[in-house]
């Protein structure tokens, strides 16, 4: 009874810091019908990151409400686009979009920020350029992203040669496809350059270079931490997909 009790306070304490923080309503829910565990879960996403504080603890709160709200960013950047239609709230709502798959939506919103003194907004042209590879319209990415990368050296990023790269290997243009995809992957921070050039080599009949690449693929993620583990196993499996 005792900790039965306590689990309660515990419970109802959460509660009034919901509603006084103003946080999703839905947290009311989790804490009362999931006792002690939807509390312990709202303590570590939402308490203790605003009590710690820094940048990792910020990271650990935004990725547990990804996971029980998967959505969340998506509604609140379209609403702040509602209220202010702004290029910052356009490209944060583009980028929601295409983190839920919203290939189409995203591609307007950049076109639509992509507009007088942003006409040549790097972040924006390569957000455009990859909506439109998602979307197989490559043929209409391939000029953006070279003009990207015409603009300076500062602008040839892992990430523009990524893109050209899928791009390239889209219009069946392999050579150039494997120069840009062989660097991305050299120098892309994480898995998503080495699957993508694990792939690439797969579907242009390499599967012997594919499968070492796929073996150096398995050898990082044994050494990567667990709060990472769970995208890069998505790139793993990815480039094991095509490997075959």
């Amino acid at each position: 009874m005792i900790l039965l009790g306590l689990s309660l306070i515990f419970s109802i304490a959460l509660c009034v810091h919901v509603v006084r923080t103003g946080q999703q309503m839905y947290w009311l829910m989790i804490i009362l019908l999931f006792q002690p565990l939807g509390g312990l879960v709202y303590l570590l996403a939402i308490v203790a990151p605003d009590f710690l504080g820094g940048a990792k603890a910020q990271k650990a709160r935004h990725a547990a409400r990804q996971v029980l709200d998967p959505q969340r960013e998506y509604r609140e950047a379209g609403q702040a686009v509602e209220d202010a239609p702004t290029v910052a709230n356009r490209s944060r709502l583009a980028v929601a979009a295409a983190g839920l798959g919203r290939h189409a939506e995203a591609e307007r919103l950049y076109a639509e920020a992509l507009q007088g003194m942003y006409a040549d907004d790097p972040q924006l042209l390569l957000g455009r350029a990859n909506a439109l590879i998602e979307l197989n319209r490559s043929a209409e990415a391939l000029p953006l992203l070279e003009g990207l990368s015409a603009q300076s050296p500062a602008a040839r990023t892992p990430n523009v040669a990524l893109a050209m790269g899928r791009a390239y290997h889209a219009l069946g243009r392999q050579a150039d496809a494997d120069t840009a995809l062989r660097w991305a992957a050299a120098h892309l921070p994480g898995f998503e350059g080495m699957a993508r050039y694990a792939v690439f080599l797969a579907q242009t009949g390499r599967k012997d270079e594919a499968r070492e690449a796929l073996v150096e693929i398995d050898k990082r993620l044994a050494k990567t931490h667990s709060h990472f583990r769970k995208e890069a196993r998505g790139w793993r499996d990815l480039a094991a997909a095509a490997v075959g």
